[in-house]
């Protein structure tokens, strides 16, 4: 019996020991920020996934047939676009890029929601769209969901998960070997299979991260950084100021994320080029 108990002992030990060195020696840095993020996954790995993904959403959606909001959706993220690739080369992180196919649509929906997969596969809804109010408004959202992107949040999420119920294997060896589960840590990571696609929210590390990166962003692009408080007091009038404590929530409460984004708005506006 003591046997027994010594192995299992020497098993549970091996697999931290095994958990601590994935931890050191697969880790990424975040673009920008600095901070260090698990990354058991590689974009030639995700990637395909993503796109294929992407495209059953949109095959099973119904996109918008307003030609203006669509082309206002299609503007704002090509702007968004050329301004990431400027500063991502300026930081020298291109190499973050390889294998983006960047896409922008307008689904028709009545849901206050956007999001970007990986790759740059951009999706707006039009219930959104009143709160963004205008074009600057669209691209206070497209950049902080492209910035989620960006950060690679998702691969992050997704990395933790092949961590906690595979062991941190390999994602090609998981596909192989446990294909089912290994979509379902997709899903859990972007949760885009509903009609209407909405992606479980991200921690508010992430959210926080993904608010600064996207203020530079819109600011890059030629887009006033001082509307970006403005889209938020608007997105909490829309909610009826009703919102759960801010401890019990994965985003930072509507005044915290405010606050902080004004305070972050100086520096951005050291990207701001008016067009």
């Amino acid at each position: 019996m003591k046997t027994i108990k010594y192995k299992v002992r020497i098993l549970l030990k091996s697999g931290f020991l095994m958990a601590a060195m994935l931890m050191i020696y697969s880790c990424a840095t975040v673009p920008v920020t600095g901070r260090s993020q698990l990354s058991l996954i590689s974009n030639s790995e995700i990637l395909p996934m993503s796109f294929s993904q992407y495209e059953q959403v949109m095959d099973s959606s119904k996109l918008s047939d307003d030609k203006e909001k669509v082309q206002m959706i299609k503007t704002v993220g090509n702007r968004i676009q050329l301004a990431v690739e400027e500063f991502m080369r300026e930081k020298g992180h291109s190499d973050e890029l390889n294998g983006y196919e960047w896409e922008f649509n307008l689904i028709d929906a009545d849901v206050a929601n956007a999001w970007c997969m990986p790759g740059g596969k951009v999706a707006f809804y039009t219930g959104i769209l009143p709160i963004c109010k205008d074009e600057t408004g669209v691209a206070v959202v497209m950049g902080h969901e492209v910035a989620h992107a960006i950060a690679n949040h998702g691969r992050e999420r997704m990395s933790q998960g092949l961590v906690q119920q595979m062991g941190g294997v390999a994602l090609s060896v998981a596909l192989d070997e446990q294909p089912e589960q290994t979509q379902a840590l997709f899903g859990q990571a972007y949760a885009i299979g509903s009609s209407v696609g909405v992606m479980l929210p991200f921690s508010r590390l992430h959210e926080s991260e993904a608010d600064k990166l996207g203020l530079y962003f819109m600011a890059l692009a030629g887009y006033d950084p001082n509307e970006a408080p403005k889209f938020w007091e608007r997105m909490k009038a829309a909610s009826g100021g009703q919102a759960p404590p801010e401890f019990l929530s994965t985003h930072p409460s509507n005044e915290t994320r405010i606050n902080d984004l004004k305070a972050e708005i100086p520096k951005a506006m050291e990207y701001y080029r008016e067009q």
